[in-house]
């Protein structure tokens, strides 16, 4: 297994952010976190990524102990976290170099693996990355976590704030990646991106609700799931938000305003 959890618990104070987590990932495994925003993901991504340590429980990243072995892990997986961290007044080309070096490689080394990603920023390689689009940032993020060739891959919800075009993108390079042997560990709050995984995991509140394939999940849905489609009127637009911010989430599923020009909204009940 790629990767190994078994009863991870984390807790803040009073709150408790994780509790009993169990799963495995396979190796080269398109595995899916899916829930609401708070549910844990954030929380379980740092663990898994040594930036946290866990209350309890144990578990092992492409063979290695999360907490005996954090410095062979850090050297052996990519991590792209939610948010944008990556120096914002370097340019696209020096914040790759940067990363290359502090894994002992370099960009024309493992060119292979970012060359379809690169690809669509390579124009822009003397802009800052902070005058990045949303897109081309997260693309930015995906080529720096991908420099040192890592065996597992872990993504933070990838495609929040990202057009519709740049989040299909991101798909089909995730899909490429995957068949050159990376395993992947990405979280989403999108429904619609639980499909493309080959497996999903179900959290709510810091707990696994149900671990199986997409449409093993639905047609095993207790009750049932409808998807209704709402067409805005242009003349309402304005007083929307332009960027896909969460506007209800319910424990069934989301609903999310989508970014200028589409007007509409996807409801998962």
């Amino acid at each position: 297994m790629s990767i190994s959890l078994k009863n991870i618990g984390k807790s803040y104070g009073a709150v408790k952010a994780l509790s009993n987590i169990s799963f495995d990932v396979k190796q080269g495994e398109l595995f899916g976190l899916i829930g609401p925003d708070g549910a844990g993901k954030t929380t379980l991504f740092r663990i898994l990524t040594t930036l946290l340590f866990p209350d309890n429980g144990e578990a092992k990243v492409s063979g290695y102990d999360i907490i005996r072995d954090f410095k062979d892990i850090r050297s052996h997986v990519g991590y792209m976290p939610g948010r944008f961290s990556l120096y914002q007044d370097l340019t696209v080309e020096e914040n790759l170099n940067f990363f290359a070096t502090i894994f002992g490689t370099t960009i024309a080394e493992n060119y292979d693996l970012i060359k379809d990603i690169y690809e669509h920023i390579e124009p822009f390689k003397d802009r800052r990355a902070g005058k990045l689009s949303g897109g081309m940032k997260q693309k930015l993020a995906l080529s720096c976590a991908l420099i040192h060739k890592p065996r597992v891959l872990f993504l933070d919800e990838p495609t929040t704030g990202v057009d519709p075009v740049s989040r299909k993108e991101l798909w089909e390079m995730l899909k490429r990646l995957q068949q050159k042997g990376i395993t992947i560990l990405v979280s989403t709050a999108y429904m619609d991106e639980a499909s493309l995984c080959d497996r999903i995991a179900l959290i709510q509140d810091g707990t696994i609700l149900k671990i199986d394939r997409p449409q093993v999940i639905i047609d095993t849905f207790p009750s049932k799931i409808y998807n209704v489609r709402l067409t805005v009127p242009i003349a309402c637009c304005r007083t929307w938000p332009c960027t896909p911010t969460p506007i209800v989430s319910i424990r069934s599923g989301s609903i999310r305003t989508l970014p200028a020009p589409t007007r509409t909204l996807n409801l998962l009940i």
